[in-house]
């Protein structure tokens, strides 16, 4: 049976938080949970850009019970700030859907000393997860959604060299980092059932849409070649966000699951389950990976020994 948000009853009991609200697919994903009269959180960088989302989707939705809050994912003394903003404030979270992200940007260490992409896409929400894990924990049938990218087909985890000191190429960055969020779906999934919670974590990738990630891309792209391949290979942010929006809101989803839309290649299409890479099955490499992270950002939770 085909996903179909008309299916998807009022919910409006339930508390979704949204990282990267303010536009794109985080943007499209807030509407949808709004339609459904949730309660959303909107944690957004830049605070003039959320302001003006938060109205605009206001001005649709004028009964909507929406609130921004800052979280730059760049910096892990916000994402620690974030949190304690929404633990004060909030008995329950029911999904927590981490979509922000940066795509191939210039080389730019964050203020933690990382490279960028993998702060920002990966590691800030690893650390968001884990201070928010108790409120997930003990709110029925909630749910973590990452998000990653076709990108990760070809990625590997460089632990030798993980903040690209040694060599920085933009691409390869971006699809070590989006790696990283599949991997620590999959394995994030694989702890919560070890320590018997009922909260499941799932991952999903919308395939190429025209949102604001394309903003490091070319101009030459971006004003020819962009436009001409568009209408073959992307779809618009309403349907590239599908993929997101069934693993958060679709009853029968299993933990652990990978989700993308099923067209040619994984591009566009009506959204199903999809396939992931080897790398980003291999447990040993996840374990790693979940060490490393604990140690970066000085946090730890969900032992695996459990």
């Amino acid at each position: 049976m085909s996903f179909n948000l008309k299916n998807i009853k009022s919910q409006p009991q339930r508390v979704a938080l949204v990282t990267g609200a303010n536009g794109g697919l985080g943007f499209e994903t807030t509407r949808v949970l709004l339609s459904k009269h949730m309660r959303v959180v909107m944690a957004c960088r830049d605070l003039d850009k959320g302001a003006k989302a938060k109205q605009k989707l206001l001005d649709h939705y004028p009964e909507a019970r929406l609130e921004l809050l800052p979280l730059d994912l760049a910096s892990l003394d916000s994402v620690r700030n974030f949190a304690e903003a929404y633990l004060e404030k909030y008995s329950r979270l029911d999904l927590l859907i981490n979509n922000a992200g940066v795509m191939v940007p210039p080389y730019k260490v964050t203020e933690d000393g990382y490279e960028l992409q993998f702060q920002a896409n990966y590691l800030g929400h690893f650390l968001l997860t884990g201070l928010l894990l108790e409120r997930l924990t003990s709110t029925e049938k909630s749910r973590v959604v990452l998000l990653s990218s076709k990108a990760h087909e070809r990625a590997s985890i460089n632990f030798e060299d993980l903040q690209s000191e040694k060599n920085y190429a933009r691409w390869k960055a971006y699809g070590q980092s989006k790696l990283a969020c599949l991997i620590f779906a999959k394995e994030l999934n694989r702890r919560l059932r070890r320590n018997d919670f009922q909260t499941i974590a799932v991952a999903a990738h919308p395939g190429i849409s025209n949102t604001g990630l394309f903003r490091y891309f070319p101009k030459w792209f971006n004003q020819t070649l962009g436009p001409l391949l568009s209408p073959f290979i992307s779809h618009p942010p309403e349907k590239a966000v599908k993929p997101t929006l069934k693993a958060a809101l679709e009853k029968n989803i299993t933990g652990g699951s990978y989700y993308g839309p099923t067209g040619f290649m994984g591009f566009k299409g009506a959204p199903g389950k999809v396939q992931s890479s080897e790398n980003a099955n291999d447990e040993s490499v996840a374990k790693r990976l979940w060490k490393v992270s604990e140690e970066l950002v000085g946090f730890k939770y969900l032992d695996s020994s459990n």
